[in-house]
Order: C-alpha cells, then structure tokens, then sequence
C-alpha cells in the first residue's frame, strides 16, 4: 500500500511538473498565435495625400497576397495618418509603439518626418522600413534600426544629372524645387554630377511645401537656360506641370527632375501638358520583367488603374516583412533576428523594379530608369528610355570621399549665374 501511496505521489508529481513545463512554455506558443502587428504611417490627407493612398494600397496589396499571413501567424497593418505634419507624426508614432505594440514600422513619405523619428526609433530599436528618402538617413547620420525600401534623395539625380550633359547635351540649367530636404538633395545630386560634366546650374528656385500657385516662381525662371529641371510631388507637381505649360515655358524650355514628378500618380491627372518631360526613377509601368508583369496584373486589378511608384516600393515593402517572418520562423519579437531578416528577404525576393542590394548603410544599391513621358493608345505613360544599372547612392564617387563633403542642402551646391 505504501509503494502505492508513492507510485501516486510520483505521477502526481511528474503530472504536476509536466504542466509546469507547459505553462514555461506557454508564451512562445501563445506568441506564435498573435497577429505579427505591422505600422503604417503617411499622409491620407492634405496635399500628399494621393501619395500616401497609393501606398497605402501597395502594403495592401502585398499582404493580400498571402492572405494577410506569414509563418503560421496573422498580419495586422495598422494604419496612421501623419497628415504631413511632423508633429502629428510623433504622436501617432508613440500610439503605434505605447498602445498597438507593433513589431514594425513602415511608410512615412516625408523627409523631415522621416528625420524627426529617427530619435525615437533608436530609442525604441524598432525594425523600420522607411520610404522616406533623407540623404543623411543612410549617410551621416544612419540608424541601425532602419532600413530603406525606396531611394536616397540624390541617387536617381545623379544618373539624370549624366544623362542630362552627355546625353541631352544640356549646357545651362535653371532649377525648381520643393523647398524642404527632398527638393534640396535631389537639385543637390543633380547638379553635382551635371556640374562635373561640363554643365552649370544658373539659377536655383525654391517654392514652399504648401504653395501650389506657381505664377510667383515660374515668372522668376530666366531665359538664358536649355531646360529646366523641376522637383515637386503629388498635388503640386499636377498643379506646376499645368502651369508650367500654360505660361509657355513648355514651347521653349525642355522640362525634366524627379521622376517623381511625372509619376503615373500625377500624370493619371494630367493631359498633353506632360508630354515630353524627362525624369528619373527607380520604377516604371513599361518594364518589361516577368516580376514587374506579374506586379502590374495584381495590381491594376485591385485598384483598377496603372499603379503609382509609391504603390510598388511598398508592396515591396509589405513583401519583405512576410518574407523575413517566416526566415526567423514567426519569432518577430526577437528585434535583432528579424531586421536581419527583413535585409536578406530584400535580396531574395524578385522585386518588380529588378534587382536590389541593400549597402552597409540600410540604402539600396539598384536600377535607375530614365523615363519620359509619351502617349500611347491615347493614354500617358512613362517609357524607359535608358537604364543606369545597380547605382549606388554615391553614384560613381568613392564612399569615404563623398562622405567629407557638405551634404547636399538649399545653399550647397550653390548656383553659379
């Protein structure tokens, strides 16, 4: 009876273990369970606003495709306005981190949003997938926690700036810009390379973010130039491209800049006023890759029109988070493990705008297309026109050399009349 006695106290015993074990356990399998919580920030309204829908849609589409599920577990994508106002932005940042707890950041279009969560990011070491283009994000100033899905202000200027002297054999440029980080370091990266070429920017505009009468600047633009080169988004690059036409500087002044400019996000907006203008991009409608070709069916199919460039850099974004969670296995709680991750899910994934590799400072190294704007069957597209193959974010400049001088601002490079 005794031996019993003690058989029973050891079952008893090793059942009270068993469960003990279990519930050691139990948070790994209970984490496997809840959803993998993804942010996304932009601006849904105000004068960014289409570009904030439009990769709003991207991330969808991409989490779409896999049902919204990655390594056994859901996705959740929460979505936050910044309303294009930094202030906001942080506040609707700390509710993504203090209240939703979300296992990474993605969107943010803005470059001086982007450079204000760059603090807080650091602080919080939260994976991050930015957008947003700020030169010193993957320069000066970088951040182990984040990452870029889209370019480095200057890098597609650069190219364009090339083809700009060798190819256009442009001699005297006047330019146009936005007047924040994004428009100073794409004018900046332009004109270094156009300079080195031969050529000369005589004049520099700048137009504040909110302005979209562009009488004031367009009247300014000087006659002693062979084009001009424009940087502006969204609302108000339909608004300068119309009135760039309508106060004639179209007949006699060729028009080029950003490829976001003459994206498919504005010109969906725009008529024969666009024809013509030359930019610079690191995506297009027209590429003609299996990758691209698949995107372009799910795409147009969802939202039922030629997709934005916004719209592919975040479904590759959206695309890189699945990929990485299922490389460590759903355990996205593990920071270091899943950023590391997410940098080899963006070289292993087929992307729709070709190849990418991400440099030791979180920017992708990747093709630059030259576009131009034509129309055909009666509808306005961008037409790869010449490809700069895996360009770097210091173009052909060796890093450490680039990094010694000033980085590119309002003021620097200066013009030279």
């Amino acid at each position: 009876m005794a031996q019993g006695i003690r058989a029973g106290v050891g079952k008893a015993a090793l059942a009270a273990l068993a469960l003990m074990l279990g519930t050691l356990t139990a948070p790994a399998a209970g984490a496997a369970a809840e959803t993998i919580k993804v942010g996304f920030m932009a601006p849904l309204s105000g004068i960014f606003a289409q570009a904030g829908k439009d990769m709003l849609e991207g991330i969808k589409l991409a989490f779409e495709q896999i049902g919204y599920q990655s390594a056994g577990r859901k996705i959740e994508l929460i979505e936050e306005d910044s309303e294009g106002n930094p202030a906001v932005a942080q506040a609707k940042y700390r509710k993504l981190v203090t209240q939703d707890h979300i296992h990474v950041l993605t969107g943010v279009l803005l470059s001086n949003i982007g450079y204000g969560l760059i603090q807080p990011i650091e602080r919080d070491q939260l994976p991050t997938l930015f957008l947003t283009t700020p030169d010193d994000l993957t320069k000066k100033n970088v951040s182990k926690w984040i990452l870029r899905t889209n370019f480095a202000a200057s890098q597609p200027m650069h190219p364009l700036g090339d083809y700009a002297a060798k190819t256009l054999k442009y001699r005297k440029v006047v330019t146009i810009a936005m007047d924040n980080p994004f428009g100073h370091e794409q004018i900046g990266g332009f004109q270094r390379v156009f300079e080195d070429a031969g050529g000369r920017v005589v004049q520099k505009i700048w137009v504040p973010l909110n302005a979209l009468d562009f009488a004031p600047y367009l009247t300014q633009v000087g006659k002693d130039a062979d084009a001009v080169c424009a940087v502006f988004v969204a609302a108000q690059g339909v608004r300068f491209i119309k009135q760039y036409a309508e106060y004639g500087l179209k007949a006699r002044l060729p028009l080029i800049g950003s490829g976001v400019m003459t994206d498919e996000h504005v010109i969906r907006n725009l008529g024969d006023e666009a024809v013509g203008a030359v930019g610079a991009l690191i995506w297009a409608p027209t590429l003609a890759t299996p990758a691209n070709r698949t995107y372009l069916k799910l795409a147009e199919a969802k939202v039922g029109r030629t997709p934005a460039y916004f719209t592919a850099i975040m479904y590759s974004a959206g695309r890189w988070v699945a990929e990485a969670a299922k490389i460590v296995e759903g355990r996205v709680e593990d920071r270091e493990r899943f950023l590391a991750a997410i940098r080899k899910a963006s070289e292993t994934v087929e992307d729709p705008r070709g190849p990418i590799k991400l440099d030791e400072w979180g920017n992708p190294t990747q093709n630059v297309y030259i576009l131009k704007v034509e129309k055909v069957g009666g509808k306005l597209t961008n037409t790869v026109v010449h490809t700069y193959p895996m360009v770097s974010q210091f173009w052909t400049y060796k890093a450490d050399e680039f990094l010694k001088l000033p980085a590119y601002s309002r003021d620097y490079p200066p013009a030279r009349p």
